[in-house]
Order: C-alpha cells, then structure tokens, then sequence
C-alpha cells in the first residue's frame, strides 16, 4: 500500500530566515512583547512571592554586629531572582497563526500543528521543507521576540524595581510599564486583548474607561 505524502506549502510559521514580507513573519510589536514580559514577571513575581522565609542582609568582619533580616518576599533578592532569565519563559510560547491579535503569541501548541502531528500519528507522511525534529522548536517571532524582552527589561530595570518597592500593591505592572512607560502616548490596545471565554471582557472595558 502506498503511504500518502502531505506536502504542506503554506504555512509561514516554520519559514525560519529571509525578508519578513516574503516570508511571513510578522514579528512581535513593541506592545506585544511589552504585555508579555510584565504578565510572565509577574507570574514569576507571583511564584516567589510565595515564600515566607526571612533573610539577613549586611556583612560584619566580627559577625558581632547583628545583620539585618527582611522578609524575603518584600526583598531585593526576590525581585533580582524574579528578573534573571524571565524572558528565557517567551521560549514556551508558540504562534497561533489562527489568531490575528496579540492573542496569536501563546503557550500551547497551535491549532495547525495540532492538526500536524496527528497525521504524523495517523501514519501520514507530511513535509512541511523542515526535519520532523525541528517543528516543535521557537519561531523566528518567538526568539525575536526573547531579544525584544531582554532589551526592554535592560532599559526599563530602574522603571520594574521602582514599581516593585512603591507601586506593585497600588497598580498592575502592565499599566505602570507598558502604558505609561514604554508606550506612553501609542497605541496599546494590544494589551487587552484576551482569548474568548476568559471573562475579560469586561474588565477589559473598565480599564480602557479609567485610561
């Protein structure tokens, strides 16, 4: 019996070098890699915030004077530990080519690679111009993407460690970063866009209305 060959032409997701127009790709706008650098920071802040142990800070050549011991949640440390390698998290995301808004970077596999890899299962031979061992890896969005992050998170440091000693309880690190920092005066609907059946909607008004 003769095997059936899926030859698959369209899909610009796995397209992995040239000219963004010929190609298609559509990198991340600055809005994009904005939301997603302050909802995975403060996923990661959330995480660490967790803990209930207490450090000491300061350091005495007799160990005679006491240091001085902080919580660590409310710390220095939390917040650098917190930062190190958080855009390594853009990595887990994936293009969902099925959505045309922000919503289109997200964790999870996307619908068509879904729909891919269950012909592989089905016995189906599909060539899609690239090895079956490098369909699962980072896009060129998604790395592009981590560079954006690393490089907001290096000229906003100051702006993140102001808001997590004086703002974080008073205002989200979206709003605080994103729209009164790095895209103060621009567009930034992007920030609330959310994937339906979220219940967002109408959180989603209500901060359109105060801004």
């Amino acid at each position: 019996m003769q095997q059936l060959v899926l030859v698959v032409l369209l899909l610009p997701a796995v397209v992995w070098s040239g000219p963004e127009e010929n190609e298609g790709v559509k990198y991340a706008s600055k809005c994009e890699a904005c939301k997603i650098l302050a909802t995975e920071l403060e996923a990661r802040l959330s995480e660490t915030g967790k803990s209930h142990d207490v450090i000491e800070l300061g350091y005495s050549v007799d160990d005679v004077k006491p240091k001085k011991r902080t919580e660590y949640r409310k710390s220095e440390l939390r917040l650098l530990e917190s930062m190190e390698n958080v855009c390594d998290r853009i990595l887990e995301y994936n293009i969902h080519k099925e959505r045309k808004d922000s919503t289109r970077f997200a964790k999870g596999m996307s619908q068509t690679f879904q729909t891919l890899h269950g012909l592989v299962d089905k016995g189906v031979k599909v060539d899609l111009g690239i090895p079956y061992e490098l369909w699962d890896k980072p896009s060129a969005e998604i790395t592009q993407m981590k560079t954006q992050c690393e490089t907001m998170v290096e000229n906003f440091e100051d702006v993140i460690e102001k808001w997590y000693f004086h703002k974080q309880n008073e205002i989200p690190l979206i709003e605080y970063l994103c729209v009164n920092r790095v895209l103060k005066g621009k567009d930034h609907k992007c920030l609330y866009e959310a994937l339906p059946g979220l219940n967002s909607d109408d959180n989603t008004k209500n901060d359109k209305e105060e801004l």
